[in-house]
């Protein structure tokens, strides 16, 4: 089952499977959002933008549009 990184509840976990935008995917990777990572989704603002995410050990913020180019597993 696949869902996007913006879907995902506070609390919530998943693993980086791909990315939908080729141009995103690179500015992702090198900020650790490497495919087989898992994410955890730590706060998310009260209008749903930025989403604060845990990845390799640190904390990163996304635009919601950024988190739904990521697909999880």
């Amino acid at each position: 089952m696949s869902i996007r990184l913006s879907q995902l509840k506070v609390g919530e976990k998943g693993t980086v499977k791909e990315f939908t935008d080729l141009e995103m995917s690179v500015k992702l990777m090198e900020m650790g959002c490497l495919p087989g990572e898992e994410i955890s989704v730590q706060r998310i603002a009260p209008l749903g933008d930025p989403i604060a995410i845990n990845v390799a050990g640190y904390q990163l913020s996304l635009r919601k549009r950024e988190a739904a180019t990521i697909i999880m597993q």
